[in-house]
């Protein structure tokens, strides 16, 4: 991510491959998995969710970092998850 203005625009956050813009000005998050970005909790599209409740606000280091952490952890969830659905040969267990 540059260090321009880095806010949260209105019509933001945008996915196109693999990177996520926060704003016209092309400050964007890049190397982002298109199976993380469409990933949901609860609903919720995790990555678009927490980025568009900053609207407006101005990302610090510490947002940039912990945003990061989100995309790590969710790309390690999925993981999770294919693993545990390949050694479950069928729901329900018999």
């Amino acid at each position: 991510m540059s260090k321009s203005d880095r806010i949260v625009a209105a019509g933001h956050p945008k996915y196109s491959k693999g990177e996520v813009h926060i704003n016209k000005q092309g400050d964007c998050f890049r190397g982002v998995p298109e199976a993380v970005w469409n990933f949901y909790i609860g609903g919720y599209q995790v990555c678009q969710k927490w980025l568009k409740d900053r609207k407006g606000r101005t990302l610090s280091d510490e947002d940039i970092l912990h945003y990061h952490k989100i995309v790590v952890a969710l790309a390690e969830t999925i993981k999770l998850m294919q693993l545990i659905d390949a050694a479950i040969p069928g729901f329900p267990i018999e």
